[in-house]
């Protein structure tokens, strides 16, 4: 009968057990094997991803490919605008709006000596300067129209439909706010005396805020003031719905503009003007200008300022800033421009002739001219592919 001591002790001596516990070490290694190999893996993926973005990101484009062309007819005196992926067309009679294919969307007939548009997202306001009618539409048709009782000066549409009116009355200036149904949402009076003579009116895409800026004399010296109104809640306990403002000493700002709901900016004479806020909107960011603004343009994120070049550079140069107040880029070219926009990543320059397509950093990705003549380019959702308008055609274009 053998002894349970002395067993252990002979099962110990020959190294039974150990097999018992180098199974569980390999086990152990086997997953970390596993684990180490899954994050090499998942590192490989990301570099062949990066790698792929970069070289993407860097691809310059050498010529355009037409992918699709339909056939249209553009009247001589048509104006036209990208309109949220469409086209909108206006003149002196009437308004329409055509999809890629040229198929008429919409259209609307009316009768003005000097129309002015105002679009936000994918609604369009139009009205005739010093008429008493505004026409108010979206990409799906007409929303409706407002019949103002003083003659007209300037609007700005929200992307809901609600309309900022300056009306003019002798002495006195009146704001007014419609919805897209001509119905009054509220108003108040300005005059030259107590706030100065709105030169512009802007409103965010929510129609909450608005903001306008007013030219006026103040102790012999000539002063601009930026002023916003909220119409929501907050501003309810207001007076005239005021809820901030800033005043600029001998200088005029006759350009305002929300690029969302909550950051505008103000171009003034001298200087760029940067404000935040989804209530009671604040400075956060200012530049003073030495050169004289050639033209201001925006989208999305970003605005841009034209200036002559001087003597020995490009033509122009532009200047690109986010919509924080940060000096993004500044971009010289040496072509003279119909248009500029800003689309994704995209800083596009062209004319009837020629196009520069340029990424945020400065880079110039796309150098080239049109086969026809360009009246309007319009970027689409694809990276690098454009809808061109000429004077008989539709053109859907792809950069390679």
């Amino acid at each position: 009968m053998t002894n349970v001591r002395d067993y252990l002790k002979k099962k110990k001596d020959r190294g039974e057990g150990k097999t018992r516990i180098s199974y569980r070490e390999k086990i152990k290694s086997h997953k970390f094997t596993v684990f180490y190999r899954t994050i090499l893996v998942i590192i490989l993926i990301v570099a062949i991803i990066a790698a792929i973005y970069v070289q993407w990101k860097n691809k310059i484009y050498t010529q355009t490919v037409v992918t699709a062309s339909v056939d249209i007819q553009i009247t001589q005196d048509s104006k036209l605008l990208p309109f949220s992926g469409y086209l909108l067309s206006y003149s002196k009679d009437g308004a329409s709006c055509m999809d890629i294919r040229g198929n008429a969307v919409w259209n609307q007939t009316f009768e003005m000596q000097n129309p002015m548009v105002d679009v936000c997202q994918n609604v369009v306001a139009v009205g005739d300067y010093n008429g008493r009618t505004l026409y108010v539409m979206n990409t799906s048709g007409v929303m409706g129209s407002i019949t103002t009782t003083k003659p007209l000066r300037a609007f700005s549409v929200a992307a809901n439909g609600v309309v900022a009116a300056v009306l003019d009355d002798r002495d006195t200036t009146w704001i007014y706010l419609y919805d897209s149904n001509g119905n009054e949402l509220v108003y108040f009076r300005t005059t030259m005396k107590d706030s100065g003579y709105p030169v512009s009116v802007s409103i965010s895409p929510s129609g909450i805020l608005a903001c306008v800026s007013y030219l006026f004399v103040d102790s012999g010296q000539m002063k601009s003031s930026v002023a916003f109104y909220n119409f929501g809640d907050v501003g309810q306990n207001s007076t005239n719905n005021y809820v901030s403002g800033y005043d600029y000493m001998n200088t005029v700002v006759p350009f305002t503009r929300f690029l969302d709901n909550k950051s505008v900016i103000g171009v003034a004479d001298n200087r760029i003007m940067f404000y935040s806020g989804q209530q009671k909107p604040i400075s956060v960011a200012e530049s003073l200008i030495d050169d004289d603004v050639q033209g201001v343009y925006y989208g999305g994120e970003y605005v841009g300022l034209v200036f002559n070049g001087t003597e020995n550079s490009n033509r122009y140069r532009l200047d690109l800033y986010h919509k924080s107040g940060e000096l993004r880029q500044t971009i010289e070219f040496d072509i003279e421009y119909s248009d500029i926009l800003f689309h994704d990543d995209q800083v596009i320059i062209y004319n009837e002739s020629e196009c520069r397509v340029y990424n945020s950093n400065g880079t110039e990705k796309y150098s080239g001219s049109f086969e026809k003549t360009a009246l309007i380019l319009i970027p689409q959702s694809s990276s690098y592919r454009y809808m061109v308008v000429t004077p008989d055609s539709i053109d859907t274009i792809e950069l390679q």
